[in-house]
């Protein structure tokens, strides 16, 4: 790594934003040197990163971020100079089955790293080392914090919106932004909070929505949609998120919260129904060779999709209002959610080794 170039730790980038905002940053900042923390769970792969694994200003690290002996070596190690914290268990259906696992990763995770931080950069509160003034910590967050809106359209999350969170995903993530916000006003920390709307795009994990959805029709296998499917979520590309982050991380004011969404609100239905329609086009039944060999007899990917029970504590909507960032820091979306949904099948399509 160049000694020259200023350092910055993030972590949890074999995961899918991560893996995609490696890249980007890397092209994007020729004089950072960046150090990946991550403990390679199951939503980590380093696979998502190996166009970076050759990359001189590029350092993995295998490790957990609440282990506080490791993250202590890679800020005296490293110099670090900046923390972007993306590691997080995010999965709601396992947050539900398994709460602990996401307290002790968001909660107690993210305060080992920020302590860690405050106690390298700082001499004490508000008091900062000598070459180290311009440090910042920006904690990746949910817009689930918020809990859920009504169907009124003109209901969105805002930055001043009162946390209630309804799952315990939720809960540990709105848990662990109390604790950056914490860390600014008690110790005068340089923090940046933001909060995302439900991204989509390459590298997901095949857990979430659309890769679900996008597998199980190329395979022949029902498409699960959870209750009524008119749950309604704001959808953003992975990109344009990236795009929000760097920003937010170079350009916003300390302390400050940023909410970044798409303003794409879909129902988990017209998701559903986007993506058969576009699969009808690019790959139709009658060349999908695992559904001919299966003999369903199906006419298009829709007649695939079969309601199942709904989510315990499943919240009804979420929309961002992302005024502050678009009118503080100049960012827009790039994609609509049409290119950028036919960019995610492209990409699947590939992944899964169908070509049309």
């Amino acid at each position: 790594m160049s000694s020259n170039n200023q350092t910055i730790l993030l972590t949890g980038c074999a995961g899918f934003i991560g893996s995609n905002f490696i890249p980007y940053f890397l092209d994007k900042y020729p004089d950072y040197n960046l150090v990946n923390l991550d403990l390679l769970t199951y939503a980590g792969d380093l696979e998502n990163l190996k166009e970076c694994e050759d990359n001189p200003r590029y350092k993995f690290i295998k490790g957990n971020i609440c282990n506080r002996e490791l993250v202590e070596f890679i800020f005296n190690e490293y110099d670090i100079r900046g923390v972007i914290h993306f590691a997080a268990e995010s999965h709601v259906d396992n947050s539900i089955k398994n709460p602990s696992v996401f307290i002790e990763t968001n909660v107690n995770g993210t305060f080992t790293l920020i302590d860690v931080a405050y106690k390298y950069w700082m001499k004490k509160p508000f008091v900062y080392k000598s070459r180290y003034q311009d440090c910042r910590f920006h904690h990746i967050s949910t817009d689930e914090v918020y809990g859920t809106l009504s169907d009124d359209p003109k209901e969105l999350f805002r930055e001043t919106t009162p946390y209630a969170p309804n799952s315990p995903y939720s809960a540990s993530k709105a848990s662990s932004d109390m604790i950056v916000r914490s860390y600014h006003h008690t110790y005068g920390l340089n923090t940046v909070i933001t909060n995302c709307s439900n991204n989509y795009g390459p590298k997901q994990h095949d857990e979430k929505l659309i890769p679900t959805i996008i597998r199980n029709a190329l395979t022949g296998n029902p498409i699960p949609i959870y209750g009524d499917g008119k749950n309604i979520r704001d959808w953003l590309y992975v990109l344009d998120h990236c795009k929000g982050i760097d920003l937010v991380y170079h350009r916003g004011r300390k302390g400050e919260t940023y909410n970044i969404g798409g303003r794409n609100e879909k129902t988990n239905l017209q998701i559903a129904n986007s993506i058969c329609n576009i699969l009808d086009t690019k790959y139709p039944i009658k060349e999908n060779k695992a559904i001919r060999n299966s003999k369903l007899n199906i006419q298009n990917y829709k007649d695939l999709i079969v309601f199942v029970e709904d989510r315990a504590g499943h919240d009804r909507r979420y929309a961002i209002d992302a005024t502050k960032i678009e009118t503080e820091l100049g960012w827009r979306a790039d994609e609509s959610f049409e290119s950028g949904i036919a960019n995610t099948i492209e990409w699947y399509l590939s992944k899964y080794g169908v070509f049309k």
